[in-house]
């Protein structure tokens, strides 16, 4: 009843709406196809994951969703918007596997980095603080603060790199592999934080084989073929 429920919305609402979308990639064969015409819709508050096996789009896909590649054809929307190139941090935040933070700065202040590159105006220095430890503490990292991210393991960084996606509160999130390079122990803590995001109205698309992942979702699709497929 709930995942009918998220589709119903996701069809009269899509913060994210995907049309004809297509991918080709050059391969020493010749061209591949990855993604061959897909749709997608996902409203704001609700969770999407996509499973796939490897090598069937699922990175592909987010590069395009979030403007880091342009499609073949096809359009991406957010909220009634296409993109033409990667929007801003508060429109659309993105977690690729390569998680790109900044090794000149700190923990903290890769976390605050979208923070203070907030469109609406001055930031404030307390807010932004307390936002980031907040989120740091909430994650399990939060006496790496101080730190720089060669200073951490991989999947500290992985956390670290969670938190500054979230911290300006995206109305779209992007996550490839969430829990990929996590100890057993760190999973919750994510779980809860992705479920959160879309809870406080993002509109949340994970690619992941993580069954854990999957079951706080609110729809879970298949990319096979490149096309998508509800499950």
């Amino acid at each position: 009843m709930r995942r009918r429920a998220a589709a119903e919305q996701a069809e009269r609402h899509p913060a994210l709406h995907v049309m004809g979308l297509r991918r080709r990639f050059a391969q020493p064969g010749g061209e591949v196809e990855v993604l061959r015409g897909l749709e997608l819709r996902v409203s704001s508050g609700e969770l999407v994951t996509v499973t796939g096996r490897s090598g069937s789009g699922k990175s592909a896909l987010l590069a395009l969703l979030g403007g880091f590649d342009a499609p073949d054809a096809g359009t991406v929307s957010l909220n009634g918007v296409p993109i033409a190139g990667a929007p801003s941090w508060h429109a659309c935040a993105v977690l690729p596997q390569a998680l790109g933070l900044a090794g000149e700065l700190t923990v903290a202040e890769n976390v605050a980095l979208p923070l203070r590159l907030h469109p609406d105006g001055e930031p404030d220095p307390v807010a932004i603080a307390a936002r980031v430890s907040e989120l740091l503490d909430e994650l399990g990292v939060g006496a790496l603060a101080g730190r720089h991210p060669a200073e951490v393991s991989f999947g500290q960084q992985q956390r670290v790199a969670l938190a500054r996606a979230i911290s300006g509160r995206p109305r779209v999130l992007l996550i490839d592999e969430p829990t990929a390079h996590l100890d057993v122990g760190s999973v919750p803590a994510v779980l809860r934080a992705l479920r959160r995001c879309a809870d406080e109205g993002g509109a949340v698309i994970v690619a992941t084989h993580d069954e854990q992942v999957h079951g706080i979702a609110d729809r879970r699709v298949r990319l096979l073929d490149g096309l998508l497929a509800e499950l």
